[in-house]
This record gives structure tokens, sequence and C-alpha cells, in this order.
């Protein structure tokens, strides 16, 4: 009997070794089937890619990368445009592009131009062989597209020329760059023939020979030319200079990086700026329909019955994670995505200087402007100095927008033609324009409103709404004012929320303390504006009536002054705001949750995560729990009475 167990116990220690073996066995034959590829500006593209004998270019590595291996670039400037041959399999099993750690690495799409001869005035002058640029010259080629609306007579190109880093602009005529320079706004201007490429530019009080000056080589930095190029990571570096195109929601989307219709990348930890027109792209692949007759809302309703054929679905498109980049100076976006963008994380993002030269406009420019925002969660964003920083145009249905710090935009949040549910919460809105709505279906929770709120009344548009957590339409809808509900916000600085007097649908404040300067909805005197309209909706409109907006469990103090202003001191931000402890006391108020918010009106959803799990505002924007019997109202859960000094960046 003894014997029998010895046996029975090293049969299973042999088993259980086996099979340690050959777990560990196949653990180590995975990880040996994926490489590692080294690229350094002191490599050769005729090297094997390894430590010792690194490529030269990042292309080089692109084109030998398979599934589950890693590019790493050590330091240096590459200039050349990545144009990644394939992506990974899954999310376990991804493409991996990075600089190398703690060594600075620039990918530009430009070239630097020496040879700079004076004409007059600030004015010189340099020709360049159209052979520098391949076969696409930035410098003849114009940027247009559906909503695109440049000044009159104007014909501005995807080119740019950039003194030590920072760009001009170009001339609307020759005779304007021929003048004495404005330091504020110096300026370029190009010619091209069959050969050259002659650029005059001016340069204040400098030798441009003796400085750093570039001119736009490349249309993208990177950017896969084939959709469904899924499952790419790109981390760590300087990606700058791109000739990139105007973006329309109707037509392919590129940036200076881009997905180009694909599934989960992730883009971190980079510096992406001085693109022509946009810097993140998540959007529309091309076809034989971009801006051909899609300028309209029925175009653009083509546009996305053709999309949901060419595989816009949960588990095909979108999925993308943008996080922790700086993105600044783009004329157009700083993050653009038309459905592409779908179920997508944006958090942690400093976006600033978009649109901010207004040098040609259009219906396009934000720090983020998505289309078919369906579970996006954009949150813990820095968004500064842009015209709007938040637009979310057609189909946001489950979109998030949290924990963000905005200010010095022209406009905070646009919610356009939308039907929700969305949820816009815990966020520091301190623009002159808190937010525009032409939107139905929100639940706005726990801000801070430093601006005011201008509304669309009505807009005859017929756009979309699907299914729960999905990008299946269910049908078409026009756009009445209201179905929002604010809960729990605190309005300063003079925080505008009158113009929600009169809607269509109802509208519902509750929980809510305006301080010193304040207006109320109930205070307002909104008279009705309009969205697009077509004849027969404004007939038709005349007949329908207004509901006031309802008001309850409030608390005015005209005679509190929150004083919110922000602080900057080196690379942090601080609010500095004046809280009463006694807001608690005077009011009770209730969690945020799913089972406390009422559905959505024209989709009939509740209000709930993305993942489909209930909603409950139950931090704050610090991430502090919240009193879920009381909580405070506002972004902060509140400690003690008076001015208080908190970090928000």
């Amino acid at each position: 009997m003894a014997l029998m167990k010895i046996i029975l116990r090293c049969t299973l220690l042999s088993i259980i070794s086996w099979g340690i073996y050959a777990q560990n066995s196949f653990a180590d034959s995975s990880k040996s089937r994926y490489k590692e590829y080294h690229v350094s500006i002191k490599g050769n593209n005729a090297n094997d890619g390894s430590q010792t004998k690194p490529f030269k270019t990042i292309s080089a590595a692109a084109n030998v990368a398979m599934p589950g291996d890693v590019i790493t670039v050590h330091a240096g400037v590459y200039r050349e445009q990545i144009t990644p041959p394939r992506g990974g399999n899954s999310d376990n099993e991804r493409i991996v592009y990075q600089a190398a750690k703690g060594e600075k690495v620039e990918i530009k799409g430009s070239e630097i131009i020496k040879g700079w001869q004076k004409e007059k005035n600030d004015t010189w002058v340099v020709k360049v062989p159209n052979t520098l640029f391949g076969n696409f010259n930035p410098f003849n080629d114009l940027i247009r597209g559906d909503w695109y609306w440049p000044p009159k007579g104007s014909k501005f190109h995807t080119g740019a020329v950039y003194l030590n880093g920072d760009w001009l602009m170009e001339a609307l005529t020759k005779e304007n760059v021929m003048k004495a320079a404005n330091e504020k706004n110096t300026l370029w201007w190009a010619d091209v023939d069959s050969t050259t490429t002659t650029i005059w530019a001016q340069f204040k009080n400098v030798d441009p020979n003796q400085e750093t000056v570039e001119i736009n080589a490349r249309q993208k930095v990177f950017y896969p030319e084939k959709p469904f190029t899924n499952f790419i990571t790109v981390r760590g570096f300087i990606m700058e200079h791109a000739a990139t195109n105007w973006a329309p929601p109707t037509a392919e989307q590129m940036g200076l990086i881009g997905t180009n219709w694909s599934r989960g990348w992730v883009i971190e930890n980079n510096v992406v700026q001085y693109s022509k027109c946009v810097g993140i792209a998540l959007g529309k692949y091309g076809d034989a329909f971009d801006n051909k007759d899609t300028e309209s809302a029925e175009g653009y309703v083509g546009t996305i019955n053709r999309a949901l054929k060419f595989g816009w679905n949960k588990g095909t498109i979108g999925g993308h994670l943008v996080r922790n980049n700086k993105i600044a100076y783009c004329e157009q976006t700083g993050i653009v995505g038309s459905m592409g963008c779908a179920f997508s994380i944006v958090e942690g993002n400093t976006i600033h200087d978009i649109h901010v030269r207004k040098l040609f406009s259009g219906a396009e420019m934000a720090g983020i402007k998505f289309h078919g925002a369906i579970d996006v969660q954009i949150r813990n964003n820095h968004i500064y100095k842009t015209n709007m920083g938040v637009w979310l145009d057609w189909m946001a249905q489950g979109a998030q927008v949290k924990n963000n710090l905005m200010h010095d935009n022209d406009l905070d949040i646009f919610l356009e033609v939308n039907h929700g549910p969305m949820l816009v919460s815990n966020n520091i809105l301190l623009s002159k324009v808190s937010l525009y709505m032409n939107s139905r279906g929100a639940a706005i929770a726990h801000n801070i409103f430093g601006g005011k709120m201008n509304v669309i009344s009505y807009d005859s548009r017929l756009t979309p709404y699907h299914k729960p957590h999905a990008s299946d339409v269910v049908g078409l809808h026009d756009n009445p004012a209201g179905d929002i509900q604010f809960i729990n916000n605190l309005f300063v600085n003079g925080g505008d929320a009158s113009q929600y007097k009169k809607n269509i649908l109802p509208v519902m404040f509750d929980g809510n303390v305006y301080t010193k300067g304040a207006v109320r909805a109930v205070s307002g005197n909104k008279q009705r504006s309009f969205g697009d309209m077509s004849a027969e909706a404004r007939e038709k409109i005349k007949s329908v009536p207004d509901k006031d907006a309802e008001e309850k469990n409030f608390i005015a103090d005209e005679n509190f002054d929150a004083g919110a202003k922000l602080i900057k001191e080196g690379d942090k931000m601080y609010l500095e705001i004046s809280w009463d402890k006694n807001w608690l006391t005077k009011q009770k108020r209730k969690l945020v949750t799913t089972a406390s918010l009422t559905k959505a009106i024209v989709s009939n959803l509740p209000f709930e995560n993305v993942d489909g799990s209930p909603l409950k505002i139950d931090v704050d924007y610090s991430g502090n729990k919240r009193n879920v019997l009381n909580p405070s109202p506002g972004v902060f859960e509140i400690v003690k009475t008076g001015k208080q000094k908190i970090k928000v960046w």
C-alpha cells in the first residue's frame, strides 16, 4: 500500500512538472515569436534591425514588423512619412511603435531649406526643386472639402513654412508678403511651375540661412493607407509638420497621425503639433463619394449608411485610446473623428491653440470634433485657447464628457443634433460661453459654469438615434430643444442659464447653486432661435407651444461671490474659489444615478455607463468620494467654508 502511494505521488509530480515545463516552454516560444526592432539615425536599412545593427528609418522597421513586434526608435530627428503596412491581431498582439525610454525622438513631415535670398523689406525668396516633394507637393495642394469656408477669392494650400519651430501664415496675395512684416503674423507665398517651387517668406530681423527654416514636404507623419489596420500603439514621439487637408465628416479624414478606419489603436504620451488642418484623426475612410454632393444632412445620412455597410460596428471600428498627449497648433481640429471615433476613450490630453489664427473657416473646427461619438468618453483633458473645446455633432449617443478643465476658449462644449443619452459631468467650464446646445437627451451634472449658455430652439434636420451601445440606426428624428436635466451644478462668475427658460421639450433644474452674477433659467426671457430649417418646418413650429423650464431645490445667493479664477504655477494649474459649507445644510441633494435620471425622450434609453452598467457619479473632479447622502454642488466635495486653492491640472 505504501509503495502504491509512492508510485502515485511520483506520477502526480511528473504530470505537474511536465505541465509547468510545457507552460513555460509555450510562454518562452510565444515570446520568442515576437521581435524588437531598433531604429537609429546612425543605422542602416540594410541591417537586421537588432540593437547592435539598427535600421536607419522607422519605415524600414514598419515594413518587417509583424503582430506582437515592438519597434523602438532612438534619439534623433526622422524626416519621413510612416505608412504602416499592417497592424496587430488583437489587443494582446499589437504592433508597438515607441520612442526609446528617456530619449527625444522627433518625426517631422518637413525638410530644412537653405539658400534664401533677400528680396525687399523683410521678404526673402528661395527656389526649391519639385523633386524634393516626390509625388505630393503641398505648395500646389489646395485645402478643400465639404463645409470648408475660405475667405472669398482665397486659395490656401496645405504647405507651411516654419521659423525655429513656429509657423508663418500663408498670405492672401503675393503683394501682401512683399510688404514689411507684422511681427504677430508673418507671411509666406508660393508659386509652383513644372520644375520648381518658389517661396517668398517674411523673416523679421533675422537671416533665415542662419536659423532653422523648414517647409512641409509630406502630407502625414503616421497614417496607414489601408483601412482596418488594427491594434497599433504609437507612444513617446514628438510628431510635427504635416500638410493635412480639411477633414469633413463626409470624406476621408487624415491627420498628422491617423487611424484610417481601424480598431484598437493606442496613441499615448506624444507631442502632436503644427498640422495645417488636423492633429489626430480617428475618422472616416475614403471612397468615391468623398466631398461629392454630401454637404447636407441628407448627404451625411448617405455617408452613414455607406459606413455601416463598410463595417462600422463596435467589433470592427473604433475603440481607440488617445491619452496623455500634448496636441497644439492645428488650424482645424486637435482630434477629429467621423464615426471611426466611436467606442473610444480620450483622456489626459492637453489641447491648445486650435483654430486661433482663423486663416480660413468652416463647420469642423474644435479642440475635439467628433461625429458619431457613440459611447465615447472624453475625460480628464485640459483644453484651452481653441475656438471650441469639444464639439459633438450627430450621434453622440452614450457619450460622456467628464472631469475636463476648459478655459479661454471661444466656447467650451457644443452638442449638436444629438438625441442622447449624453452625460456632461464634473467639468470646470470657465470660458465666456460654457455651452452651446442644439441637442436633447443630456444629463448635465456637478459642473462649474462660469459662462453663458446658448440654445437653439429647433432644428428641422433629421438625425439618427441608435440601438443601445451600438452603431445600428433605429431611426431619424428632428431636433427640438429641451429634454435636459441640470443637476447639482454650481454657477459662478455670471454663469447664465437664461436661454433655457422656454423649450419645446421639458427641462429640469434640480439641486443647483447660483452665486453672485449668475442667471437662472427661470429668470430669462428666451426668444426662439433656429438651426437648419426647411420652409415647411418654419410654418409647422409656429403651432408648437413652449414649455417653461422647471426648477426645484436651488440656492440663489446674490451676495456670495465665488470669485473663481485659475492660477498657473509652473506646469500646474490651480482653481482659486470661495465655498460655503452652508450649501450642504440649506439644501439636500440626491446622488446622480441611472435611477435618479429620467430616460432620454427620443431614444427612450436610460443614462448608464458605456458598458451598460448603472451610472453613479460618486466621485468628484479630484477623485474624492462624494457624500452619497448629500453630495456637494459643483465638481468638488466641500470640506470647509472660505477661499480654496485646489490643484486642477
